[in-house]
């Protein structure tokens, strides 16, 4: 079984790092390349890139800017965005991406998923499941393309991305993104035991401690932005990760 992952979650936008708030209120905050030169000497766990305007937009993956991450990367190295056909997986394959994400094409069809998992192997497919709540408290499943929410509820559309044969899935919550709320447990836990396979959970995370809550709530994996890219209550931009003994609490607290 894999350990525990503490896996900063960085926003591509124009070739450029962005940090959102609720998938809007887009903030620059510098070059790609610097924060991961940073995140290398940290030795992270791992990292994962998304390009937020690839699908939205229509457009391919920045192969520029990957080819130059992946060439400088250090260790695992996942991204999402704009994937709509297998070609694009193999390129980014190819070029050292370990994991690709697939989140918006599967909403209406996944026959992607499904034959992207049957070639490349399921360990290297993430399936993206991204969640906002109703007015009414209710939690669906959101189409950050679209911009608004469906009728399809998280759990059961988690559970239908595995049996298509991904190999993680990415829970993220559209209300928590950049709020420093914390993450919403109950729908961790809830996800995460219909599952047989890691969950990875982002969205909210202000501190070290909400880490810790979401693995204990049943994620296989944290992912989080603004608490390794902010510092103070101004939010100043500071590339930071738990040290080692930091990693120790979290992860078996």
């Amino acid at each position: 079984m894999l350990k525990n992952r503490v896996i900063p979650c960085l926003l591509l936008r124009d070739g450029g790092l962005v940090k959102t708030e609720k998938f809007k209120k887009y903030k620059y905050i510098g070059d790609p390349i610097n924060a991961l030169r940073i995140f290398n000497e940290k030795e992270v766990d791992e990292l994962i890139f998304m390009d937020i305007d690839a699908s939205r937009h229509n457009k391919e993956p920045n192969w520029e800017t990957l080819k130059d991450l992946a060439s400088e990367c250090f260790m695992p190295l996942s991204y999402a965005g704009g994937v709509k056909n297998l070609k694009q997986i193999e390129m980014l394959l190819k070029i050292g991406i370990e994991k690709v994400g697939i989140n918006h094409q599967s909403l209406t069809d996944l026959s992607l998923l499904k034959e992207a998992s049957r070639q490349f192997g399921s360990s290297s497919i993430i399936g993206g499941v991204d969640v906002k709540n109703s007015l009414f408290g209710k939690t669906y499943v959101y189409d950050h393309v679209k911009g608004k929410s469906n009728s399809l509820d998280p759990v059961n559309y988690a559970q239908t991305l595995e049996a298509a044969g991904v190999g993680e899935i990415f829970l993220n919550s559209v209300d928590r993104d950049g709020s420093y709320s914390g993450y919403d447990l109950d729908l961790i836990n809830k996800v995460s035991h219909s599952l047989s396979i890691p969950l990875i959970a982002c969205g909210g995370a202000s501190s070290y401690s909400d880490l810790n809550a979401a693995i204990a709530a049943g994620a296989s994996a944290v992912a989080a932005g603004s608490i390794f890219v902010y510092h103070g209550p101004h939010r100043a931009v500071l590339i930071s990760y738990p040290t080692a003994i930091q990693l120790e609490s979290i992860l078996h607290e």
